[in-house]
């Protein structure tokens, strides 16, 4: 016990909070199979507890995982890969997990497990959001690690075919190493929320404070090609798909009107789109 405090609980802290999350990558794993890829869905893995975590402002501290397949193949190998690499974005370590064989098991199946830290008066918890704050989105890498049980049942339909999407393959982004930097440098983060199922209406009020609501604008920033063609193919209606997918935006923010400009120009710095997509009133 002694040891793991040393080594995995910094010091520096006066009143240090863990923060943990755990979540999985859910039927994305589907397309692994149909693309024999799977390389790139520990990436999805690492980030799905990762910006759960974050969006306290909890700096990562160590993951672990669960994987659970039939028998020890090259794609496990190749799902450590992604792990590992999810794990150098997001600046943690990998301390453990562990790789279960179920000889009747015909899936994989993976489960991760985040911790981070944070100073107790540092927590962003929304209770600073006041009315005209501003709501910015920064953008998805596509699906991330959501609605894919409505994917998987349009390719099962051949309503939509892999071939034509391999984008449904993109790993979910990382948002750990911009939302650091601009924890660092704008002292007026009042709210963060990871959009993922459930879309922006469930997840964005979860950092809004009572007596308040966010406003969104749909058509504030240009929604990627991809739910277009899984909006027509599965013909869903636009309510249904704000619910289902993230839609372009991964990750939101709230800030005063002021910091605006400043908090877009970090993040652009970091390679990624975004944009104002509303406020709180």
């Amino acid at each position: 016990l002694v040891w793991y405090k040393r080594q995995v609980v910094p010091s520096g802290y006066e009143k240090a909070v863990l923060v943990s999350g755990t979540d999985g990558v859910g039927t994305k794993i589907n397309i692994c199979s149909i693309a024999n890829d799977y390389t790139t869905i520990g990436q999805d893995l690492v980030a799905m507890c990762v910006n759960d975590v974050i969006t306290c402002g909890a700096k990562p501290l160590y993951f672990l995982d669960y994987v659970s397949t039939q028998r020890l193949d090259g794609n496990v190998a190749d799902i450590m890969v992604g792990i590992l690499k999810g794990c150098e974005i997001a600046g943690m370590d990998l301390l453990g997990g562990e790789t279960a064989e179920h000889p009747r098991q015909l899936h994989y199946d993976m489960a991760g497990f985040c911790t981070g830290i944070v100073e107790k008066k540092d927590i962003i918890d929304g209770k600073s959001i006041k009315p005209s704050d501003r709501i910015i989105g920064l953008a998805s890498s596509g699906l991330h690690s959501n609605g894919y049980s409505l994917v998987n049942y349009l390719l099962t339909r051949h309503q939509i075919f892999f071939a034509d999407h391999p984008e449904l393959l993109t790993p979910t982004t990382i948002y750990a190493p911009v939302v650091k930097r601009l924890l660092q440098e704008i002292d007026e983060v009042y709210g963060m929320a990871h959009i993922t199922g459930g879309g922006i209406p469930e997840n964005l009020p979860r950092c809004i404070p009572d007596g308040l609501t966010a406003h969104v604008d749909y058509n504030s920033w240009k929604m990627p090609e991809i739910f277009s063609k899984i909006m027509l193919a599965g013909e869903i209606p636009e309510e249904e798909m704000k619910k289902v997918f993230n839609l372009g935006i991964g990750y939101c923010l709230v800030v005063p009107p002021d910091t605006v400009n400043d908090t877009q120009n970090i993040i652009n710095e970091h390679g990624l789109d975004s944009w104002v997509i509303g406020e709180t009133k």
